[in-house]
């Protein structure tokens, strides 16, 4: 991200740009934007950051006003760009620009939110009028004041015309354990979930991976589907990576997976609260599976998180616990997702 030439015509304002980012390899295994903190001359920064190629799973936290953050905001919104996503902590007074899940990424949200609510169909005490009220939202974005913040996903109870937020998810790869918690803790306190959930998972990365060229896309899909087979395989040695293919790691070992949830103590907290998790979990440690004794609904989920007690009878039926984790679910689900994006960093893409 170094200055172009031309750019210093006339005297500008500097301020710094800290980018912070969840994983540094695009899906086509190709750097974007990599450093840890750039000096840029004041010239639509945000702007010209949003318009550069964004690796999946980034997150950039860009100083700038809220003026120009909508502005920029409704640019993309005119130009119909579903990514990168824009957000804004006005405590901080800083953008944050949020590249595409990646697959694991996506796999992982939607996998918690998938499987809390087959738990809930799964309980004998409630009527199918009240379980199909429950739906999933995915990439929320909510405004409270000068902040504007998105989520991976909720839980959502449809109670009549007002929806009711259950349960939060988000998920980060290689992400800054303090802006997840952040981003959970906002879902929580800011938008009142009942409960929010965050996995937390760690990629060790063996540096940039090669260009690939193809002659044909027939020969990409050909050649890409065969390297997934083969990935596959190699989770009988390494069930957490790396997956490796003609010496190149495509996909690292998976250093740690934790898993927390967040409860609100208190109703009365501001918004901007950073929370501190209520039960944590270590799934995943140096590519083994230490989560033998992780109890399936995490000490915690409990049916009145997913359905309002208004709506429930009882207190027996309002305490039932959500038994949705188990290892078998985590782990074909996490390897499907480590196996695909593995697969997409072996794509050609632009740089």
């Amino acid at each position: 991200m170094g200055n172009r030439e031309g750019r210093r015509s006339a005297p500008h304002c500097r301020r710094t740009i800290m980018l912070q980012y969840m994983s540094s390899d695009r899906q086509d295994g190709k750097r974007a934007i990599t450093s840890p903190l750039h000096t840029m001359t004041d010239h639509s920064d945000l702007l010209e950051i949003v318009r550069r190629p964004i690796s999946p799973d980034v997150w950039l936290e860009v100083q700038t006003s809220r003026k120009e953050y909508e502005w920029v905001q409704e640019a993309l919104e005119s130009e119909e760009s579903r990514y990168p996503k824009l957000c804004y902590d006005g405590s901080r007074n800083a953008a944050i620009v949020v590249g595409p899940p990646s697959v694991l990424h996506g796999r992982m949200a939607g996998g918690l939110l998938g499987n809390i609510s087959r738990e809930v169909w799964k309980q004998q005490g409630v009527s199918e009028e009240v379980k199909d009220r429950l739906t999933s939202a995915t990439e929320m974005g909510n405004t409270r004041g000068q902040t504007t913040r998105g989520g991976d996903g909720a839980l959502v109870y449809q109670d009549g015309q007002r929806d009711i937020l259950m349960i939060a998810v988000e998920v980060g790869i290689s992400q800054t354990y303090e802006s997840l918690r952040a981003a959970i803790s906002w879902s929580v306190c800011a938008l009142h979930c009942r409960l929010g959930i965050a996995m937390c998972i760690r990629e060790e990365r063996q540096g940039q991976t090669p260009e690939q060229h193809y002659p044909s896309l027939e020969e990409e899909n050909i050649s890409v589907a065969g390297a997934e087979e083969d990935f596959r395989h190699q989770f009988t040695e390494h069930p957490y990576g790396p997956l490796v293919r003609d010496g190149v790691t495509w996909f690292g070992r998976i250093r740690q997976a934790i898993l927390e949830t967040f409860r609100i103590p208190d109703e009365d907290l501001p918004p901007g609260t950073l929370l501190d998790p209520s039960q944590s979990f270590t799934i995943v440690n140096d590519g083994e599976f230490v989560g033998h004794d992780i109890p399936p609904n995490l000490r915690e989920v409990v049916l009145e998180d997913c359905i309002p007690d208004h709506i429930l009878n009882g207190g027996a039926i309002v305490a039932t616990p959500l038994n949705f984790f188990h290892r078998d679910w985590f782990e074909e689900l996490f390897q499907a997702g480590m196996v695909r994006a593995a697969g997409n960093r072996m794509r050609p893409g632009p740089e």
